[in-house]
C-alpha cells in the first residue's frame, strides 16, 4: 500500500482484507497495524526486527499456604474491580517497554473498515470507539503502529516483549487509571488473527493491545503476523 497521511486508511489493500464493522459484531482482519501500511514502499533496506513474544513458561508449583497461630490456612479472597461506565482512553502506559503515549478515537470509514492512526503520528495508539472503553465490561481494543518508514520504531515497536503479570494502565478522560495485569501474550498469522478473542463478549473488563510482528516480508512490504497482547483489569 502506498503511504498516505489519511488518518481513515483501508486495511487491507494487497496486504489482506480490510477491518469490516457489521452491526455490533466485528469481522477483522487485522492487517492495518504496521509497515504495510506506514509507507513501507519507502524502504530501501529492511526494518529492525520488533521483539516477538516468549514461549509460555510452564504454570508455577503454588506455595504452601501460611498459617497464623496453628489455626490452618489463610486463604487470601482475590476482589474483582468493579466495572467503570464508560470514558474515551486519553494515554496509554506500560512501564516495561517504555511506553507512555497519547490515544486517539477511532472508527470506522464508510465502507465499513476501520480507521488507524495517522501516518505522521505512529507514536500515538488509536482506541476502537465502536467497542467498549477500558474499566467497563467487555474487551476493549486499543491498536498501534509497529514501525514507520518516516519515524523508524514506532508506539509499539516493543509490545512482543510484555510477559504475563506486566501492568498497562490507561488514563480516562474522566480522570480514573484503569490498570490492567496482562495475562499472555501471542503471535498470530494475519490470516488466521482471533477475531473473537479479541473483538468477541468478555464478562470482565479487559484489554487488548495488537500491533504487527513477524519478519518484515520485504516484497510484501509487510509483517506476516500480529502481535495480541490479552489484560484484565486489577484495579
Amino acid at each position: 500500500m502506498a503511504s498516505s497521511d489519511q488518518t481513515a486508511t483501508r486495511a487491507g489493500g494487497r496486504h489482506g482484507r480490510p477491518w469490516r464493522a457489521a452491526g455490533a459484531a466485528v469481522v477483522v482482519l487485522l492487517a492495518m497495524v504496521g509497515a504495510g501500511m506506514i509507507g513501507a514502499s519507502l524502504r530501501t533496506e529492511p526494518p529492525p526486527r520488533p521483539p516477538q513474544p516468549q514461549a509460555q513458561s510452564a504454570p508455577q508449583t503454588p506455595a504452601e499456604p501460611n498459617t497464623v497461630g496453628g489455626e490452618g490456612p489463610v486463604e487470601a479472597v482475590e476482589v474483582p474491580p468493579v466495572a467503570l461506565s464508560r470514558s474515551a482512553p486519553g494515554t496509554i502506559s506500560i512501564p516495561r517497554i517504555g511506553v507512555d503515549a497519547e490515544i486517539m478515537t477511532l472508527g470506522t470509514n464508510p465502507d465499513g473498515t476501520v480507521q488507524v492512526p495517522p501516518l505522521d503520528q505512529a507514536q500515538r495508539a488509536g482506541w476502537y470507539s465502536p467497542g467498549p472503553s477500558p474499566g467497563e465490561i467487555g474487551n476493549a481494543v486499543i491498536v498501534g503502529h509497529v514501525d514507520s518508514a518516516k519515524l523508524g520504531p514506532a508506539v509499539f515497536f516493543e509490545l512482543g516483549a510484555l510477559q504475563p503479570g506486566d501492568t498497562i494502565t490507561v488514563t480516562r478522560a474522566d480522570g480514573v487509571k484503569a490498570t490492567f495485569a496482562v495475562d499472555e501474550v501471542r503471535s498470530y498469522p494475519k490470516v488466521s488473527f482471533p477475531t473473537e478473542l479479541v473483538y468477541g463478549p468478555n464478562d470482565k473488563p479487559a484489554l487488548r493491545v495488537v500491533t504487527c510482528g513477524g519478519e518484515f516480508d520485504q516484497a510484501a512490504r509487510s509483517y506476516p503476523d500480529n502481535i495480541v497482547v490479552f489484560a484484565t483489569m486489577t484495579a
